[in-house]
């Protein structure tokens, strides 16, 4: 399910080098105070830097944007193509990698280099990794306090929206362009479906236990959502009329509630949940802002 992948990490900028692989790795290392950090994960990256741990990354993947300081950094590749003599050049103590990347972690280990796995689930599993990153990088307290603020933020939001009716949901994250076809939507697992809930509604596939579901016709006709959330991490121009109008008997598409949300926060599983919910809840509840 390669558009699903794609979603969770968006291509984006990708910084050009000022010298070549072989240049940049005779260069010598920049002083760092604390472990030096390169980061393959671009929710990670963001949480490095929301603990104040950014001044020890020395390097992201080719997908990372955020915060604006990462386009300061070198870049290493990513989830399938992690450039390893770069890595290396850049004489970290720590790396955050995918747990699927087993051929990098047997480099990594025969070089002495120490990792980081990454863990993706759930809103839990995000504040579990913002206070074990703070910890390994010298920052545990502000590793704590990031998730508690998070976690603040997520309970503020379910506060602000309880005791309102709680629609049925469907929360689509890919598409074909112009058309209702091959419509991925977010099932009962996951930090997506998870918004959802906190946004005070209820997903159509929360019997459903996958992170993704692929909806046909049918199944969108039969779970019969009462509001469509779309998420686009890349902004572009509103589709008229609307792909949507095709299917006049799901009750959402009836009252006219379907909705476009756009921005990468939707898709990336770090600092910037808290603004993900809200955007969510504000589209599901509007009455409550």
């Amino acid at each position: 399910m390669n558009r699903f992948a794609g979603l969770l990490i968006v291509v984006l900028l990708v910084l050009v080098p000022a010298c070549s692989p072989r240049e940049e790795a005779k260069a010598p290392a920049p002083a760092v105070k604390g472990p030096r950090v390169v980061s393959l994960v671009p929710a990670v990256t963001e949480m490095l830097f929301a603990v104040g741990a950014g001044p020890q990354v020395v390097g992201v993947s080719s997908f990372d944007k955020v915060p604006a300081e990462v386009a300061t950094r070198p870049r290493v590749g990513a989830l399938l193509d992690p450039d390893v003599e770069r890595i290396l050049s850049l004489k970290p103590d720590l790396v955050v990698t995918y747990g699927s990347q087993d051929a990098l972690h047997e480099q990594l280990t025969r070089a002495g280099i120490a990792t980081f796995v990454y863990t993706h689930g759930g809103i839990g599993d995000t504040l579990q990794t913002f206070e074990a990153i703070g910890a390994r990088t010298g920052h545990e307290d502000e590793g704590r306090q990031a998730a508690q603020l998070l976690r603040a933020q997520l309970t503020g939001i379910r506060m602000r929206v309880e005791g309102r009716p709680r629609p049925k949901a469907l929360l689509v994250f890919g598409r074909e362009p112009g058309t209702i076809r091959n419509v991925w939507a977010s099932g009962g697992v996951g930090f997506l479906h998870e918004l959802l809930d906190v946004a005070g509604a209820d997903n159509v596939f929360a019997d459903v236990a996958r992170e993704n579901v692929q909806a046909t016709s049918e199944l969108l006709l039969t779970r019969s959502p009462e509001i469509i959330v779309e998420l686009q991490a890349e902004t572009r121009a509103a589709e008229s009329p609307s792909p949507w109008l095709a299917f006049p008997g799901i009750p959402a598409v009836k009252s006219g509630r379907v909705v476009t949300l756009q921005g990468d926060r939707f898709v990336v599983p770090g600092p910037r949940l808290g603004e993900a919910a809200e955007a969510l809840a504000r589209a599901i509840h509007p009455g409550a802002w």
